[in-house]
């Protein structure tokens, strides 16, 4: 008897700890689940019809001016060797050759090869910030672009920003844009978010057009979005 009063104290003593961290998993999800609030309320500089041409030349613009050009080849000029002639003109049954660095050898050096410079793009200010308030206004519009707390979202790991994000189960890309000196927790949501491949943290003044169209959903803080309003309107 004694026995089976033990194993039926066990057995309630584990069901009230399986009850009380499902409990508090529960209350821990809605608690985050807040921190994502409906669709914003637009500021009148990005309710403006978007272009396509101006929003395709941005995208150009930054994947352009994110490369390295470092790429380089080496000329008849820079090639090792050459100081000689390899053989004599005639009585070889080879073919005439002045210089081991020829193009034609193996060794020799590259004609019309890359060798490093820029391949900055421009574009005006009022291009460029044109195209990012119609970035904003094409995921307002279709419903991706969200207001997020970033107060109220204090993550301590990286699951915990994981059901704040996929809460619904999708499993799309996610860019969060904040303010890097008046939003909360940004050290804290950034660590949370480097680990996740299909979520990226950006300060207001590092987004992109790229970066908005290349995401499913955009979460702003309203730190953030006042912020770009004020830059796009300006």
């Amino acid at each position: 008897m004694a026995t089976t009063k033990r194993t039926t104290t066990k057995r309630s003593t584990t069901k009230r700890e399986t009850t009380k961290r499902a409990t508090a998993g529960t209350k821990k999800s809605r608690k985050t689940s807040q921190a994502v609030t409906k669709t914003a309320d637009m500021p009148a500089v990005f309710q403006r019809a978007p272009k396509l041409s101006l929003l395709h030349e941005a995208v150009v613009r930054h994947l352009a001016n994110r490369r390295a050009g470092t790429a380089d080849t080496k000329t008849r000029d820079e090639v090792s060797g050459g100081g000689r002639k390899p053989w004599r003109q005639k009585g070889t049954g080879r073919a005439r050759a002045g210089s081991n660095r020829s193009p034609l050898w193996r060794t020799g050096g590259v004609v019309f090869g890359p060798h490093p410079r820029s391949f900055a793009v421009g574009m005006n200010k009022r291009a460029r910030r044109s195209a990012l308030a119609m970035a904003v206004g094409v995921k307002a519009e279709a419903g991706a672009l969200s207001i997020i707390d970033a107060a109220g979202l204090k993550p301590a790991k990286t699951k915990d920003l994981t059901a704040v994000l996929w809460s619904g189960g999708k499993d799309d890309s996610v860019l969060i844009v904040l303010d890097l000196e008046r939003d909360v927790n940004v050290r804290e949501i950034r660590l949370a978010a480097r680990n996740l491949k299909r979520a990226h943290v950006l300060g207001h003044n590092e987004v992109s057009v790229h970066a908005l169209l290349g995401h499913d959903r955009a979460l702003f803080s309203q730190h953030a979005l006042d912020a770009l309003a004020e830059v796009c309107g300006a």
